[in-house]
């Protein structure tokens, strides 16, 4: 009965993966108008310009995207203009339902004068469009024939080693766009020299809302629209390509916003693979980008190309900001976690399977198990994580200290140790997160084997975004930090939460342990 039931589950999936795939190539017709039995790359070497034969192009650097990986909590994200303003599909799945085509393919434009030719190589002309969302109040933009001009962009290089960069401001590291940092090739005379879009385009679109740099929009706002004999590319860059503006990329609450963001900007615009990254911003390295890395096919920075960059394929996510996970902070979204197998059964405007999808994907990423009923619990008996919060060095202007939000951590770590050492129901694991010290592939590790997951109000505590469906979280919060952040994941992603406020930043240590054997027994032990 089981063998039956997991073949089923197979098959819907292969299904599932082959209508988006089908749905991309027949949306993208642009995007493989070379001949399928080329090979695809993502660099070559040499300067030309769109029109020249794209046989002639010489390949240096040879890449292969890496492919989605099955998730069982995913559902398709096919566009639906029927979505519900402010559903939980509205905030987050594709509510990305308003179509605006700013230029057309050249193969919609033939077909439109009833062409049906293709085009093989390059001279086509360039196309863009954005999805705007209702709900979020922002866009997902995508485009072909996109060049960008490096110099043009006036920021730091990124990807130094911090040591190396300390004390540099952050207005050097995010990018001030010069007209022509971004151009786009028209075969319409007409529209040569001219700016791509109007003010008027941005407010409705790209609205900046509180965001005091709308990079995004800044970035769209400098496309100019160039001719054919004026498109130059010292390279171009064949696979699909997400260009990502980045801010608080050192703090990981924000920068797993930063990953929501492009992972559902690769799934609205139906990707067949996992896009490779560019950062347009001058930031320097941090431990972060091994998730980063894991998650999509490649990684690079803008100010490493040596010159104009031509892009077959480009995609702007919106910023963190702009998702669920940060506006959730202060606008009611009222959605709560549920199976994808219980929603594609019986769909809800209130419930989502988003958010495990998400977390499923980051721990499919680092190449862990996703299988949902994976109940974490080790050979010996169930692990219970402490997340703490460590000094370290998090980026050019941070000083080293953490703020801390429970003074006394180490005291409530040891006691929850002792007491765990004398519990005779059963044998406890527990785990000391010093994550600060830990690579990323191990932090996801431990928070996926983890039965209860104890923590101090804290960004490492984002980290739930990956737990097991059946973890459970204990956050400790002092009376200056509360703040619904990890309420709200644990929430969307269906878990269990309890929450210790305290009065002040000092915790009763048999407090603690109280509601840790609660829960504790609640879970069989």
């Amino acid at each position: 009965m089981m063998n039956k039931k997991k073949l089923k589950i197979l098959l819907s999936l292969f299904a599932l993966n082959s209508i988006t795939l089908y749905l991309y190539f027949s949306s993208h017709p642009d995007q493989f108008r070379h001949k399928l039995t080329e090979k695809h790359y993502i660099s070559t070497g040499n300067s030309f310009s769109s029109s020249e034969n794209h046989h002639n192009f010489h390949s240096s650097v040879a890449s292969q995207s890496k492919p989605w990986p099955i998730l069982p909590s995913y559902l398709p994200w096919s566009q639906n203009p029927n979505v519900t303003w402010r559903s939980c599909e509205g905030y987050f799945g594709n509510g990305f339902t308003r179509r605006v085509d700013l230029l057309k393919t050249s193969q919609e434009i033939h077909r439109k004068f009833g062409d049906n030719s293709l085009s093989v190589g390059g001279g086509g002309g360039g196309w863009f469009r954005c999805f705007f969302s209702e709900t979020l109040q922002s866009s997902i933009c995508e485009g072909g024939a996109i060049r960008m001009n490096p110099e043009k962009i006036l920021m730091s290089r990124g990807g130094e080693k911090l040591e190396a960069v300390i004390g540099r401001g952050e207005d050097e590291e995010l990018p001030n766009f010069k007209n022509g940092a971004f151009d786009i090739e028209v075969t319409d005379r007409t529209k040569i020299g001219k700016k791509m879009v109007d003010e008027k385009f941005l407010n409705q679109y790209l609205r900046e809302g509180a965001i005091s740099k709308h990079t995004m929009r800044e970035l769209i706002g400098s496309i100019q629209l160039v001719g054919a004999n004026e498109f130059h590319c010292s390279e171009w860059i064949e696979e699909p390509s997400l260009l990502i503006t980045r801010f608080e990329y050192a703090n990981l609450f924000h920068t797993v916003t930063d990953w929501y963001s492009a992972y559902a900007a690769s799934r609205v615009t139906g990707l067949p693979s996992r896009p490779h990254l560019v950062f347009v911003d001058g930031h320097c390295e941090t431990q972060l980008e091994e998730t980063w890395r894991a998650l999509f096919s490649s990684l690079t920075y803008a100010k490493n190309f040596s010159g104009p960059v031509c892009f077959r394929h480009a995609i702007l996510s919106p910023l963190g900001y702009e998702t669920a996970l940060f506006k959730g902070l202060s606008e009611n979204i009222d959605c709560n976690g549920a199976s994808a197998h219980d929603l594609w059964q019986n769909p809800n405007d209130r419930r989502t399977a988003r958010l495990s999808e998400f977390g499923e994907m980051i721990r499919a990423a680092f190449g862990f198990p996703v299988d949902r009923q994976n109940i974490p619990r080790t050979v010996t008996g169930p692990n219970v994580l402490f997340v703490r919060r460590e000094d370290y060095l998090a980026h050019p202007r941070h000083g080293g200290k953490v703020q801390s939000r429970l003074s006394n951590e180490q005291q409530v770590f040891d006691s929850i140790k002792s007491w765990a050492l004398n519990h005779t129901e059963c044998k406890l694991n527990v785990i000391n997160g010093l994550f600060a010290h830990m690579s990323m592939k191990e932090q996801v590790r431990a928070i996926q084997d983890a039965s209860v997951i104890v923590g101090a109000h804290g960004a490492g505590l984002t980290h739930i975004v990956s737990a097991a469906p059946k973890a459970v979280i204990l956050e400790i919060i002092s009376s200056e930090y509360r703040r619904p952040h990890f309420a709200l994941i644990a929430q969307w992603k269906g878990l269990e939460y309890h929450p210790i406020y305290l009065e002040g930043s000092h915790a009763d240590p048999p407090v603690v342990i109280d509601k840790l054997s609660s829960i504790l027994r609640n879970l069989g032990c």
